[in-house]
């Protein structure tokens, strides 16, 4: 049975379907030799390379969940030629993975990485409220009204955000928990009521909790992953 070529790539680990997308628009997927286009099929007997690369199906290949803890100034990217700081080339990983989502580069804390694309979209997509914890430390006092603020939405990128709780953990300390992943979210609502962020660390993925040191990453627990199924369980894969 055909396959699309994004979900070919997400399947086999190599990426997400997002990831797969943009490289068929980059011109840099073939199949059978010929530049792929989006939404193009594949049979199992097609020969599929990315960057040249020849890309083989593995039918018995066993699904790698992994939580790791991103220091400051590394990137999450699959990119090794692009970012020297990448994420894939840090943890030195012996198999094909690649990271859900994104940790800015100047953040730290938890990102999970892995060779399951079915699971990617599942995460990601904002439609699906799973919840983000970070811990944030800013240049200025914390008030009670930017903790309100912070609460009941702030206007950026052209939209208002989500309602989330938020909890000052000290003067100038506060905790977030957001269901919502806008480009650099945090930093830019801070930004917009006159604070700057100094530090950011997310500590927890809906119910994964950040509990290796910098640098360290672990397997999924089995009661984690079982956890983690029930609740993608009703989850959407597909994009906003």
């Amino acid at each position: 049975m055909a396959t699309r070529i994004n979900k070919y790539l997400s399947e086999v680990g190599y990426c997400s379907r997002r990831v797969a997308d943009r490289l068929v628009k980059e011109g840099k997927v073939t199949i059978n030799g010929e530049i792929s286009k989006i939404g193009a099929k594949v049979d199992e007997d097609d020969q599929v390379e990315v960057k040249g690369q020849r890309i083989e199906k593995l039918s018995k290949q066993k699904n790698i969940y992994l939580a790791f803890n991103k220091p400051v100034g590394i990137v999450c990217t699959t990119d090794t030629r692009v970012e020297p700081n990448n994420v894939i080339d840090f943890i030195k990983y012996p198999k094909r993975i690649f990271p859900i989502g994104r940790l800015d580069k100047p953040s730290e804390g938890l990102i999970f990485l892995t060779n399951d694309g079915n699971i990617v979209n599942k995460i990601l997509r904002a439609r699906n409220n799973h919840e983000k914890e970070y811990i944030v430390s800013v240049n200025r006092l914390i008030s009670r009204e930017f903790i309100k603020r912070m609460s009941n939405g702030v206007e950026i990128l052209d939209t208002i955000t989500r309602n989330c709780f938020v909890e000052k953990l000290g003067p100038k300390k506060f905790k977030i928990i957001l269901t919502q992943g806008l480009n650099r979210q945090i930093r830019r609502m801070c930004q917009s009521l006159g604070y700057r962020v100094l530090s950011l660390k997310r500590v927890r993925i809906m119910n994964i909790k950040l509990d290796v040191p910098i640098g360290k990453y672990r397997e999924f627990t089995k009661k984690e992953l079982l956890e983690l199924n029930l609740l993608l369980e009703n989850s959407s894969k597909t994009f906003d």
